[in-house]
């Protein structure tokens, strides 16, 4: 109920200056498009939706909402025509609906479907519609919205159907290669391979998933003398004997693991926690209210970004299951310290490239496009979670941030994170350069950004 008090709010202020009930409007703010997507991300983490795949429920979810404003403004082009095979969104034949409104009903019919847990949005929804009914809007004009919101949702979902995520249900049982230097499954569950056809879903803006194909790893080599060893022997150091409380606090931070357990006994307790999309989603609800960002403009940027998401996952997905390198969790054990743990526990996919190294970086250059290279914020997405804010002063520098975080959380090595956030950057480039149809540029690539990732920097 405490959600909708600031919508009901800006309704009385809007409706305290109409001369009489038939000009009565509502006047949706624009953070309830974060409200929803809060809402959206509860539900993930309530269902455990794996990163890649969460980050496909946010771009359909966005678009749903992002496709009735483009229907009814000349100056928010539809995506059809800067995304792969989308088609043309038919306008729906109804009359005296809110458009704003619509939009947010558009994202919750969309949800419902998409997401295993949709009867939980059901019940969002009907805790907002209940607050517009309360303050006089009229029982017509709500179901006018909430038809056309459907009607162009319908449209989404088939779209959505036809990107082939379906399908990779279909193909035979991921099963880890035999033989030193592949990925395993890691304690303390040892989940299964996540995701592993993910790359052959159909991207948003790439030709394809290989598009920004990254370096090769580090070739594994067990001998001391050989540069993986040092990949090893730095990740061994960082994560445990040079640990200290700053680099633990950006760790714990960025963690991010929707799979992270806790053995309680014979019983392991699953650990509620976002996926690292739903955080950046939350870094552009920040960054949205902080320039107080008009409700359109608001669910574009969401949108781009939440595009951007989806393409990068692909991106590194690609790149997870074609190295297919081992964890440093497993090398470790077996090269260096039978007794050794990470920080943070080791997600259920192979190694190379860091899909938060990738994402982060994708998310920064699309966010840096829209806000600018220096924007101050401070990132609250995940006190609801026991964690404190953070302070910074630009989406790269929480980038960067992100990308070290695996280095000292123990679960990925340095080259993973530096060619991840390279791999990134491209991806959010050619979004950038594809929905708004500009000529882009590279983002400077300092020690400030993404060079260097030491303890020096923050320690």
């Amino acid at each position: 109920m405490k959600k909708h008090i600031i919508l009901i709010i800006s309704i009385c202020i809007y409706l305290s200056g109409c001369s009489s009930k038939k000009d009565m409007v509502i006047q949706v703010p624009s953070n309830e498009i974060d409200k929803l997507l809060e809402h959206v991300t509860d539900v993930m983490v309530h269902d455990v939706t794996n990163p890649p795949l969460a980050a496909r429920f946010f771009s359909y979810i966005c678009l749903s909402g992002y496709e009735v404003l483009s229907l009814n403004s000349d100056t928010y082009p539809s995506m059809q025509g800067s995304l792969n095979t989308f088609p043309t969104i038919t306008q729906p034949q109804v009359e005296g609906y809110s458009v704003e409104l619509s939009a947010l009903l558009a994202m919750m019919a969309t949800a419902k479907k998409v997401q295993p847990s949709g009867n939980l949005i059901a019940d969002y929804e009907k805790n907002f519609l209940d607050s517009c009914k309360r303050v006089g809007y009229s029982i017509e004009k709500i179901n006018k919205s909430i038809e056309y919101a459907h009607e162009v949702s319908k449209q989404i979902l088939a779209y959505a159907k036809e990107d082939g995520y379906n399908k990779t249900s279909n193909f035979p049982k991921y099963t880890p290669l035999e033989g030193e230097g592949y990925w395993y499954p890691t304690p303390p569950a040892f989940f299964a391979a996540v995701e592993p056809y993910f790359n052959t879903v159909r991207p948003f803006t790439l030709d394809s998933a290989a598009q920004f194909k990254p370096e090769p790893p580090v070739a594994f080599n067990p001998e001391k003398d050989s540069p993986f060893y040092k990949l090893m022997m730095e990740v061994y150091e960082e994560g445990s004997i040079n640990l200290g409380d700053k680099s633990r606090a950006i760790a714990t931070f960025w963690d991010c693991n929707p799979f992270a357990v806790k053995t309680t006994g014979h019983l392991m307790v699953a650990l509620k926690k976002i996926s690292p999309g739903a955080h950046w989603i939350g870094i552009t609800g920040i960054a949205c209210r902080k320039e107080n960002k008009s409700f359109k403009e608001t669910l574009k940027i969401h949108t781009v970004v939440s595009v951007g998401l989806m393409d990068a996952f692909l991106s590194c997905w690609d790149e997870k299951y074609r190295s297919d390198r081992i964890r440093p969790e497993t090398a470790i054990r077996k090269y260096i310290d039978p007794n050794w743990e990470p920080l943070l526990q080791t997600p259920p996919f192979p190694e190379y490239t860091s899909g938060h190294s990738t994402i982060s970086a994708a998310s920064a250059y699309i966010l840096t496009h829209y806000f600018g290279d220096n924007f101050s914020f401070t990132d609250s997405t995940e006190i609801k979670y026991s964690l404190p804010t953070r302070n910074y002063t630009s989406f790269m520098a929480a980038a960067k941030e992100a990308a070290v975080s695996r280095l000292y959380g123990g679960i990925h090595y340095r080259d993973a994170n530096e060619n991840g956030t390279k791999q990134g950057l491209k991806v959010g480039e050619w979004v950038i350069s594809t929905v708004e149809k500009i000529e882009t540029k590279p983002l400077v690539i300092d020690s400030d950004h993404t060079e260097e990732f030491t303890s020096s920097d923050v320690n």
